[in-house]
């Protein structure tokens, strides 16, 4: 299997030399394992998802910890949290940076027991699965115009792509796997078929606004269960919630998120989606493409060790800007069309928005499906595959 150079290879190696823990945290199958130890060959490796390890780990934390006097990577620490207090104990007595390396594949019960026990004490590094930049660089994936669609089909999961698996395969197996274990572990559901149909219309729903009733009137739960539901998917890293952006401009705008996955290629596949012909065509192949370039802003954002902001634009008059990014300098603008190529209705709601906001607006862009980067009227033309650089220019401004 080919070891792909990550992004945030060397955030991760700088948050070391300043933290004597730091945590990875990420979907499940996103490279965690993979990047860690690349990073830190010469510290020792534990997996706790290993039966006879975590019993060990759970029962006996002081004498498992006295193993690795000098730290260690230790996997999947949502096994054994009670280790959190025991490592808080080990660092202050020895300070020294760098000392454990932990991942995690959610966020619900250990986000409290990593404030209580290592409140100061580590960064976390968020790694989602794998960016265009990062195929591109490996060798794996060579974007164009012409095949943005096999590469929504494939998504980011690192196996797909390092052992040229099926899609298919591996997403079916994947989502299986999450809803049987993950899903089952983190909360006790009864109802799993329900829960996988909620997965799957919230995929139907990717891009749009969310609304609890009419989804849980679907799938034959209450409004509090499709909520509960969501913070799940959220918190396992399969889906993301967009906010509207709120600032009073004297206009009415909406105040419900929208809804966007983690992985493009899992979205595909819950819709049935199997080959490029099918999403050619598919009536919401517009939805996803918007999907993976804001996807692609988050992955840039995130390998940065950058946590600025992402909203969405819409006013009661239908009024719309698909992406915020908001960070000190003011707005970048970003509106998203499939199309390859310019038509100048694209640029209507940029101007319309950019109106409406003045002067807080920093830069506008427009990600199309086209070849070609260029600019019209004070907007930056970009094709999808360079949605990336509108991050690093808001980086390098800070």
């Amino acid at each position: 299997m080919k070891n792909i150079h990550r992004q945030a290879h060397s955030l991760l190696l700088e948050r070391a030399a300043l933290y004597p823990v730091v945590t990875v945290l990420g979907p499940r199958q996103s490279g965690k394992t993979t990047l860690c130890r690349l990073a830190f060959p010469h510290k020792p490796y534990v997996n706790l998802e290993q039966p006879d390890t975590r019993e060990f780990a759970i029962e006996d934390p002081l004498s498992f910890l006295a193993q690795f006097s000098n730290g260690a990577v230790l996997d999947e620490i949502q096994n054994a949290p009670a280790l959190l207090s025991w490592i808080q104990v080990q660092t202050d007595a020895r300070p020294q940076n760098g000392q454990f390396i932990l991942t995690r594949s959610h966020q619900l019960q250990l986000n409290a027991q990593v404030t209580q026990s290592l409140a100061g004490r580590t960064a976390v590094v968020e790694l989602l699965p794998l960016s265009l930049y990062e195929l591109e660089t490996a060798g794996l994936f060579a974007p164009t115009s012409d095949n943005v669609d096999q590469w929504m089909l494939r998504g980011g999961y690192p196996r797909i792509h390092a052992q040229h698996m099926p899609p298919e395969v591996m997403l079916s197996d994947y989502f299986a796997t999450y809803v049987e274990r993950d899903v089952r572990q983190l909360i006790n559901i009864r109802l799993l078929r329900e829960f996988g149909q909620c997965v799957r219309l919230l995929a139907g729903r990717t891009g749009q606004l969310l609304n609890h009733s009419g989804l849980g009137n679907e799938v034959g739960v209450n409004s509090n269960t499709i909520s509960q539901w969501l913070n799940l998917l959220e918190a396992s890293f399969l889906v993301f919630r967009l906010a509207p952006w709120s600032v009073n401009i004297g206009k009415r705008l909406v105040k419900s998120p929208k809804v966007y996955f983690y992985d493009i290629g899992l979205a595909c596949w819950l819709l049935g989606i199997k080959t490029t012909e099918q999403l050619k065509h598919h009536p919401l192949r517009g939805a996803l493409f918007e999907n993976l370039v804001i996807l692609e802003v988050l992955k840039s954002l995130r390998n940065q060790g950058l946590r600025d902001p992402l909203y969405f634009f819409r006013n009661s008059n239908g009024v719309e800007v698909d992406l915020f990014l908001e960070h000190a300098e003011g707005l970048q603008m970003i509106e998203i069309k499939s199309s390859q190529t310019i038509a100048a209705p694209f640029f209507k709601n940029l101007k319309a928005v950019s109106e409406m906001i003045g002067s807080r607006v920093k830069s506008q862009f427009l990600i199309y499906g086209g070849p070609a980067a260029q600019e019209r009227s004070k907007v930056k033309i970009l094709p999808y595959w360079q949605t990336a650089s509108i991050v690093h220019r808001s980086a390098a401004s800070k």
